[in-house]
């Protein structure tokens, strides 16, 4: 299984390569291609390394790090819906995250200091490859460079300031975003992989992506409609019931715990996490 990361050399350089057991086949060029954004819409396993790298001397970015647009889809399981006391639209609800709000695998997310409600969402990241405009639901999935993982860390009552999510899920280091992007051959049954997330190991969300509200062609369909889509964008499709925020009691991260989420064999995202300071 081919799995793609994005990193910085240990000179500190960033790139991006394909992940070989514990080795990095570094396949950026200096001067052209730095990052896995820029050569998305073509045949990755086609690109030679030119140099590798033990896994260990290279810090892990989030999978795409400077993605033009990431788009997240809100209420998109039936049971996040029902415990949120909402009733389901007849469309997704959609809101945006920036960049610089993204960590990468390993590294900590952040509790900011303006809130204790800081809540996990497991979630499947879509990557685009091939980018476009209104996109028909049959081809969509011809758009797609691969999956990821992601945890949609939300800061809760600064969500719910007003009706829209924005503020509440953008803080720095709020999202987690790895730890590879894995190509759509390599995952036969989408629909039957699990999302899963586990705080200090504890099960808190189990359930297929099959149980989607809306999947994945129809986000991008929805989505290139209102906004071009390109090479790197990122569309993260909504998390399953079991957030922290509707158990009774409820269950936040702190500084200290560890959230993981797993997604089948598109592999665990792992993140301490810690409390600005």
């Amino acid at each position: 299984m081919a799995r793609y990361i994005s990193f910085r050399r240990p000179d500190g350089t960033p790139s991006f390569g394909r992940l070989d057991g514990e080795t990095v086949q570094d396949l950026g060029v200096q001067g052209a291609s730095a990052f896995l954004k820029d050569v998305l819409d073509g045949d990755l396993a086609a690109l030679a390394a030119n140099a590798s790298f033990a896994r260990a001397d290279v810090r892990l970015l989030p999978v795409v790090p400077n993605p033009d647009k990431i788009f997240c889809v809100g209420l998109n399981y039936a049971t996040h819906v029902a415990e949120t006391g909402r009733d389901q639209k007849e469309f997704p609800a959609i809101f945006t995250r920036w960049a610089d709000s993204l960590v990468a695998d390993g590294e900590p997310l952040v509790r900011p200091p303006e809130t204790t409600r800081f809540d996990y969402e497991g979630e499947l990241a879509v990557v685009i490859g091939k980018g476009g405009r209104r996109i028909p639901r049959a081809t969509a999935l011809d758009h797609v460079a691969g999956y990821s993982v992601f945890n949609d860390g939300s800061v809760r009552d600064w969500q719910r300031h007003n009706i829209q999510f924005t503020p509440g899920k953008t803080f720095p280091g709020t999202g987690a975003f790895g730890p590879a992007l894995v190509t759509p051959d390599d995952v036969a049954d989408l629909a039957s992989q699990r999302v899963q997330t586990r705080l200090n190991g504890e099960l808190v969300q189990d359930q297929p992506i099959s149980d989607m509200i809306w999947d994945v062609a129809f986000v991008i369909e929805y989505c290139s409609t209102f906004a071009p889509l390109n090479p790197g964008d990122v569309i993260i499709t909504g998390t399953p019931g079991g957030v922290g925020d509707k158990r009774t009691p409820p269950l936040y991260m702190k500084g200290g715990d560890v959230c993981e989420v797993s997604i089948g064999v598109i592999g665990t995202l792992s993140n301490p996490v810690i409390d600005e300071v």
